[in-house]
């Protein structure tokens, strides 16, 4: 016979949170959660009276002996006692005994399980089931009772934001994307409209060159002739420095030669880095698609950063090249500032990016391997798991969107079936490898 006495009820309490702050990482914790306990000593008329009074509460937890022993929820209360018409055979019983006869299943999950994955555990339990309140457990060995109707709508708000924010992502992605795709285009022209004058340079720097040679052949031999040249010659000669002019024109000829071989190498380099949209596959030489990147970015690689190239033997490889330099882009540009940001910190310290390549064998076919090294800052060990994701960056608002390495993950998985990792230590440095199949 249960003793009003013994009770020990707690009044009905709901940690209320607010719906906003759910995140696709979402807890149960974050929830409204109901603690509402009763001990089984009590009467069960006692049970029917806090139900009947507090129509929001989806169960009640049961303690004994201060420990929790389960939990009775408002619907398999009533429709036990309605279908065995028993409300007046248990008004004097205990909890206990009731407890007993209904023998409900406890479904108890930690207060830090991920909503989603509640969501996912509560729908694969049996039908009769399914809808019963959870158990959530708290890090404090606090029982609170959570209505499977309020899991499933904060599933639903969840399911909306992830949308809302894939929609987002897609439409930035698709943003970025065409941005590419016009600088790739304005980049052609650019290198087009500069090809042509280099052209020019470069095909009439021979003539001009050779013309130089004859005329001061020419020159060399009427001074040998002219034994005693007049005296508006030797004026004219002093007035324009002529032995000087001599060595000094030999000197512009080859600066301009040199010039014009660089923007030939500049022009060459930017059109095959704007090859983004690249149609099909072609057979190319990796090692130009690096050093074409290479010479894109020497302005900034000038910044006392020295570059250690150990290329091996590779053969050409079936890739879109546009997209493959673009990829080399994003990695070394990202080493590029993770050295320029260690060279704030330090004054006696030498910056490198080391780039090395080699033909491996990997499950009996051979690939490539390129790897991008440097000594900078680092990657923190907590978020290397994330450099992949869209959107995930840790440099400032501003300077960095988020989607290079994302881009570049996908073009090396997806476009090339290759695979892309990081190995990296905190204030020593990182390496990234890539790694390629050869058809």
């Amino acid at each position: 016979m249960g003793n009003p006495d013994c009770c020990d009820l707690s009044s009905p309490q709901e940690l209320e949170v607010c719906s906003p702050s759910l995140s696709l990482e979402a807890r149960l914790q974050d929830l409204p959660l109901c603690e509402m306990q009763i001990k089984t000593c009590c009467s069960t008329s006692l049970l029917a009276t806090k139900f009947e009074s507090n129509p929001l509460i989806p169960g009640i937890t049961l303690i004994e002996k201060d420990e929790f022993v389960g939990m009775i929820s408002r619907r398999r209360f009533f429709e036990f006692m309605s279908s065995h018409k028993k409300y007046h055979t248990y008004d004097n019983q205990s909890i206990k005994n009731l407890y007993s006869d209904i023998q409900p299943e406890n479904f108890i999950l930690p207060e830090e399980t991920l909503i989603v994955t509640a969501v996912q555990k509560v729908l694969s339990r049996p039908q009769e089931e399914r809808y019963e309140p959870i158990i959530v457990k708290s890090k404090s060995n606090k029982y609170y009772v959570l209505d499977v109707y309020r899991l499933l709508v904060a599933q639903n708000k969840i399911h909306e934001l992830a949308t809302k924010l894939l929609r987002e992502k897609t439409q930035s992605l698709l943003i970025q994307t065409e941005k590419m795709t016009s600088l790739g285009k304005m980049v052609t022209g650019v290198a087009h409209e500069i090809k042509n004058p280099v052209n020019c340079i470069a095909g009439n720097f021979n003539f001009l060159s050779n013309y130089f040679k004859n005329l001061l052949e020419l020159i060399v031999a009427y001074g040998e002739e002219c034994i005693d040249p007049s005296e508006k010659i030797t004026e004219i000669k002093e007035r324009i420095e002529f032995d000087f002019l001599i060595q000094d024109l030999a000197k512009i000829l080859e600066s301009i030669n040199v010039s014009s071989n660089r923007l030939t190498q500049v022009t060459t380099s930017l059109r095959n880095f704007s090859r983004i949209d690249d149609k099909k596959r072609q057979k190319v030489d990796i090692h130009e698609c690096i050093d074409s990147t290479l010479l894109i970015l020497s302005s900034q690689i000038k910044r006392g950063i020295k570059v250690i190239k150990n290329y091996g033997q590779l053969p050409k490889i079936k890739c879109y090249p546009g997209q493959l330099s673009q990829v080399f882009m994003n990695l070394l540009s990202n080493a590029i500032d993770a050295l320029i940001e260690s060279k704030v910190n330090s004054q006696d310290w030498q910056p490198w990016i080391e780039i090395t390549t080699q033909l491996i064998e990997e499950e009996n076919e051979q690939s490539i391997i390129i790897k991008i090294a440097d000594n900078g800052t680092g990657i923190p060990t907590e978020i290397q798991k994330n450099i992949f994701e869209d959107f995930f960056t840790t440099k400032p608002v501003g300077k960095g969107t988020g989607l290079g390495l994302a881009i570049s993950y996908e073009i090396v998985t997806k476009k090339h079936g290759g695979k892309m990792q990081v190995f990296s230590q905190p204030n020593i440095g990182s390496e990234f490898q890539i790694i390629l199949p050869i058809g």
